[in-house]
């Protein structure tokens, strides 16, 4: 099902630029990414090594990649293909990106495997700093049932903070007793927000 969603996510771009949050072991590296350039992001250095050794055309950081991202890691690439695959949740490496000194694109799309379900069903998604907001807008009892509208909500917000549009949105529960999340959106910029972004300095 990861594979399927990035498959077709990937169709909505020409000319794919891919930054891979969650480098993990790469199995989605020969799947999906391997035609595309890109960067990579791993904390555990076995892995990172094995990722380095995988993709060599590729950016590979030994890093924690929300804080790297902040800074501006991989910037050297204008990133259009976004896949987080956290353990927890995807919402402080997302604001990163968007936040961080980077050029844009015009186009942005976003995949995102979202393992934070497994701890709203035991109603302790208040401990989440980055729930704190829509905890208190929508109560904590109604995040697990309506977790996916939320996510929604939450990439909206975020998008239209950059200066961008979602154009396509796609959800669906998975995993054991559907406690994961799958979602994909479509970005898109505004022609005056594209021309203040372009004129971001790398």
């Amino acid at each position: 099902m990861k594979l399927s969603l990035r498959r077709q996510a990937l169709l909505e771009l020409d000319a794919p630029v891919v930054m891979e949050a969650h480098g993990g072991w790469g199995k989605l590296y020969g799947n999906c990414y391997s035609s595309f350039p890109g960067v990579v992001f791993e904390k555990q250095p076995l892995k990172a090594a094995y990722l380095a050794m995988q993709r060599p055309t590729w950016a590979v950081y030994e890093a924690n990649c929300d804080r790297a991202i902040r800074e501006g890691a991989g910037n050297h690439l204008t990133v259009n293909f976004l896949d987080l695959d956290p353990y927890g949740e995807p919402w402080p490496v997302l604001s990163a990106f968007l936040e961080s000194d980077r050029i844009l694109p015009p186009k942005l799309v976003i995949v995102v495997n979202d393992g934070l379900r497994k701890s709203l069903k035991m109603g302790t998604g208040w401990r989440a700093k980055s729930l704190e907001a829509i905890c208190q807008k929508y109560g904590n009892q109604f995040l697990y049932d309506n977790y996916l509208g939320v996510c929604k909500e939450m990439v909206n917000d975020r998008a239209i903070a950059a200066g961008y549009e979602m154009t396509k949105w796609t959800a669906y529960f998975c995993g054991h007793l559907d406690t994961m999340s799958h979602y994909a959106a479509v970005l898109e910029m505004s022609v005056v927000s594209g021309e203040k972004a372009t004129r971001k300095v790398v």
